[in-house]
């Protein structure tokens, strides 16, 4: 390649002139340690500003407890380092004392079994699988998120697992890939920094999977029209006591923080999850609480819709948006990607249609199904509800910086 004399230098000299000592800068607890952008699904992205000394408490909490991670283990977890979990990663690897596994690439190439792969050639104890990935690997078949054959897990002793409700029931399809494992469930969000209600891989609460437990590190609690707490019935993610790793703001956006957070109920953080806590204590994470249809008078979440969409052989990926309807206030308006292979038929659009009615109630029946080449994804791909719901009703799609495939919007206007 082209040399370019004064700009261009060799490493190794470059390297000779270095010292190979690198003293740690001395700073406060509470001084900026790093600032991740949240995924823009249901708004424009915020940067949540996170501090030195309790980012990296929490995140070393977490992967050493809910990872039950050492010094001894090899940690990989497929991430955009741009995700909350590429920060436990690098930060929560490291202060453990862990070897890191990084991955470049994509999951699929050259086979849909390379993590498997990875897993084995570098002999991988803890590995991190999150819904999105397995979710990726679906249109393949069903057979390959699973390890080929049985020693591609040989090193394997704990899975975790990042949550998203509509993709559970892929992520328990893969755990037959780890079955002898136990597993940590781990809700949580780079909005607050902290596993939300995590499952210990200890803890006999793995047989209740996809529900967790939270346990003694922080004080969450899940609350209804006031802060109060309630028990067996769905309502709002709250804490109500500081903790360790909270975020301490938005960076240059104050008020936004303010508003975001704690607007709702004076001196109680509003987390923006829905969650309920059942008899015995234990967790479950529902979705989004500021991203709800109301259908005439019913409040679920597109994620509820989407779960029964994608149970179908049919489709590989969902998405559920509600549009202004007369009547009912908003209608539900469903978009199917389908497996390979599979025709967009008026048949297959009437049976998706009637599997939401028959599980989810008749007035819940979609006011239109209708078929993507893809979906418009974040980086981390989530899929964004936002951009998906303003491009079918002709809107301006709003801030797009988080998107990472503009195909995306086209294929949603193209949508039939």
């Amino acid at each position: 390649m082209p040399w370019t004399p004064g700009r261009d230098v060799w490493w190794h000299e470059a390297a000779e002139r270095e010292s190979d000592q690198c003293p740690a800068l001395p700073v406060a607890a509470d001084h900026p340690c790093c600032i991740t952008y949240t995924s823009g699904t249901t708004g424009r992205p915020k940067g949540v500003v996170l501090t030195q000394g309790g980012l990296q408490m929490k995140i070393g909490h977490d992967a050493g407890y809910l990872f039950d991670l050492g010094t001894s283990d090899r940690f990989f977890w497929l991430t955009d380092m741009g995700w909350v979990m590429g920060t436990i990663l690098i930060l929560g690897g490291l202060t453990n004392g862990a070897t890191l596994v990084l991955f470049e690439g994509t999951p699929d190439y050259p086979k849909p079994d390379r993590l498997w792969a990875v897993a084995e050639r570098h002999r991988v104890s803890v590995m991190g699988l999150s819904p999105t990935a397995v979710r990726a690997l679906m249109p393949h078949g069903t057979e390959w998120p699973l390890p080929a054959r049985p020693v591609r897990a040989s090193h394997l002793r704990l899975d975790g697992r990042a949550v998203e409700p509509r993709a559970l029931p892929l992520g328990l399809r893969a755990r037959r890939g780890a079955e002898r494992c136990p597993s940590s469930t781990t809700p949580g969000a780079r909005r607050s920094r902290a596993a939300s209600s995590p499952s210990f891989p200890i803890a006999p609460d793995q047989a209740r999977a996809p529900s967790t437990a939270p346990r003694r590190a922080w004080p969450p609690t899940c609350s209804a029209t006031t802060a109060s707490p309630m028990r067996g019935q769905v309502g709002e993610l709250v804490i109500t006591q500081p903790w360790p790793g909270m975020t301490a703001g938005f960076w240059k956006d104050p008020d936004r923080y303010l508003e975001t957070y704690w607007s709702r109920w004076p001196d109680v953080w509003v987390h923006g999850d829905w969650a309920y806590i059942d008899e015995d204590g234990f967790w479950f994470v529902t979705g989004r609480s500021d991203d709800t249809l109301k259908i005439a008078g019913k409040r679920v979440g597109p994620a509820e819709v989407e779960s029964v969409l994608v149970s179908h052989p049919a489709v590989a990926e969902a998405a559920a948006i509600g549009v202004p309807h007369e009547i009912k206030g908003e209608a539900v308006v469903c978009f199917a990607v389908l497996r390979p292979g599979v025709p967009p038929t008026e048949t297959l659009r009437a049976e998706l249609s009637d599997l939401v009615a028959h599980q989810m109630g008749k007035a819940l029946r979609p006011e239109r199904v209708l078929f993507a080449a893809e979906l418009p994804k974040t980086r981390s791909a989530k899929i964004m509800r936002r951009v998906i719901r303003a491009t079918h009703l002709g809107k301006d799609p709003g801030d797009l910086s988080s998107l990472d495939n503009p195909g995306g919007v086209t294929a949603i206007s193209e949508a039939r």
